[in-house]
């Protein structure tokens, strides 16, 4: 009696899904194209209806509905239930995250099924941060789930081993942060010694804080990672040489983590859909990039003359803010191009936007962060120090001042210290967390002083290095990818 031939395995379908803000959508979707080019594996991005209509045109798509981007991505967008676009001035956060846990996994749950029925069924759900309840729909439906953690790995051993209670962590961050000691050591096991301050700012929030419900959002991260029958593999957009000490103690407590990163889609200059100067030809950012010709003006100035400075997308600034920085740039007397976004400021501090460019400097609504670090002119970068950047900053040599708010950045500007690769401000209350002048004088002087460039220079090569064919991050993908094929 011949063999059963046995059924073939379907061919591997990556469904990536993210929470709908430009820090979450740039390394979800930076992750989607590595995975269709290194590996040939069918990948579909999903984020809300919201932000695939600001990056794609109002009338771009619907819950479900897909299309494929300029860069050859597909895309199906899931309803968060904001489709016209979640306003924090207006709606309440809290509120937003219970709403889509609802909305969003009853929609996604028909994402799923659709690929099913179309005969293209989705063999691995990948999820970002925020969106834990996007393992439930893969449970529900059969499918293996993945969380890509896009903070630094040290971030989440430290959310590990504060809700796990390891070595009595969540204790001493507690009485740190009672004692109001910011400079308090803070032993998180396995990684080198911290203080209260440079650990992830929601360990130290309190329970009437308006974002105490991130904390538990994080709560909620961990607890999937301690299921015992369906933990999901975690990859991680950082890299062994970056952070050798946190990846370790990770996998000591059990986390499946995959180093992957960094996951820069200007790194994949070979890759289909990159245009010749080493950029992602199809960027559709949530904000508009400006027009006003500040690459041409990056064209005139010297080698390592620029100061950029940008807080992100999510920051706002005051006019106190606004000014002293303006302040500190009068006074180092360096040339700048800084980002200060409309809608993160008043709409009467046109004039202060104008006193801030002076003679030497250029304002602008938004910019390619990418191409504007590349850029030889630019010798400085001043940053909120979000992961995203914090990586693009790495892999570009470019030292950095970091000037971090909250969540991980705190943690993010203390990793770049212990690479040696910038300098943390000393922030000033006075100034609403922003260093004072010559605070941000001195800050600019260490980051392009010449030992602090040459370790920054040295950095880049490693990150190109592991994110290169062949390289650690690279490898861990395939295998990654490899294994999904196998199940």
């Amino acid at each position: 009696m011949p063999a059963l031939e046995e059924e073939p395995r379907p061919q591997p379908h990556f469904l990536v899904v993210t929470y709908p803000a430009q820090g979450h959508i740039n390394p979800a979707r930076h992750l989607a194209q590595r995975l269709a080019r290194a590996t040939g594996a069918r990948v579909t991005f999903s984020t809300a209806v919201s932000a695939c209509r600001k990056m794609f045109g109002a009338g771009a798509a619907e819950a479900g509905q897909e299309f494929v981007d300029g860069a050859g991505v597909c895309h199906v967008p899931y309803s968060d239930g904001y489709d016209d676009g979640f306003d924090q001035r207006v709606h309440d956060s809290a509120t937003y995250m219970a709403r889509t846990r609802v909305v969003g996994a009853r929609t996604l749950a028909a994402v799923v099924r659709g690929f099913r029925a179309a005969g293209r069924p989705v063999t691995r759900i990948v999820y970002t941060m925020l969106l834990t309840w996007v393992a439930d729909v893969a449970r529900d439906n059969g499918v293996p789930a993945a969380l890509y953690w896009i903070q630094p790995a040290a971030a989440l051993a430290a959310y590990l081993h504060y809700f796990r209670g390891t070595d009595g962590v969540d204790k001493a961050i507690a009485a740190a942060a009672v004692a109001g000691d910011p400079l308090a050591s803070v032993l998180v096991p396995g990684l080198p010694p911290l203080r209260l301050l440079d650990l992830p700012s929601f360990l130290t929030v309190s329970s009437d804080d308006p974002f105490a419900f991130v904390l538990d959002t994080f709560r909620s991260v961990v607890d999937v990672l301690n299921r015992d029958d369906d933990s999901p593999t975690v990859l991680a957009n950082t890299s062994d040489a970056m952070e050798p000490e946190a990846v370790a103690s990770l996998r000591q407590h059990g986390v499946d983590i995959v180093p992957v990163g960094p996951v820069l889609s200007f790194l994949d200059a070979a890759g289909a859909g990159v245009a010749k100067n080493g950029t992602a030809a199809s960027c559709n950012d949530l904000f508009k990039q400006d027009d006003t010709g500040y690459l041409e003006w990056l064209d005139a100035q010297p080698a390592g003359s620029v100061v950029y400075i940008s807080f992100g997308s999510m920051s706002t600034m005051s006019r106190r803010q606004i000014a002293e920085v303006s302040r500190g740039m009068a006074e180092c007397g360096r040339r700048f191009l800084w980002v200060l976004r409309k809608d993160s400021r008043g709409e009467d501090d046109d004039d202060d936007v104008a006193a801030a460019a002076g003679e030497r400097g250029v304002v602008v609504e938004w910019c390619d962060q990418v191409k504007v670090l590349s850029h030889p002119a630019v010798g400085c970068f001043v940053t909120h120090c979000g992961w995203n950047s914090t990586l693009e900053a790495v892999a570009c040599g470019v030292p950095a001042v970091c000037v971090p708010q909250w969540s991980d950045q705190t943690t993010c500007a203390w990793l770049v210290e212990q690479l040696g690769a910038g300098v943390r401000a000393t922030v000033s209350g006075e100034y609403d967390g922003v260093p004072a002048a010559g605070e941000l004088v001195r800050c600019i002087d260490v980051a392009t002083s010449e030992a602090v460039r040459a370790k920054a220079a040295a950095w880049k090569e490693k990150a190109r290095a592991a994110a290169a064919v062949g390289g650690s991050s690279e490898k861990s993908l395939r295998e990654f990818v490899g294994k999904a094929r196998a199940n």
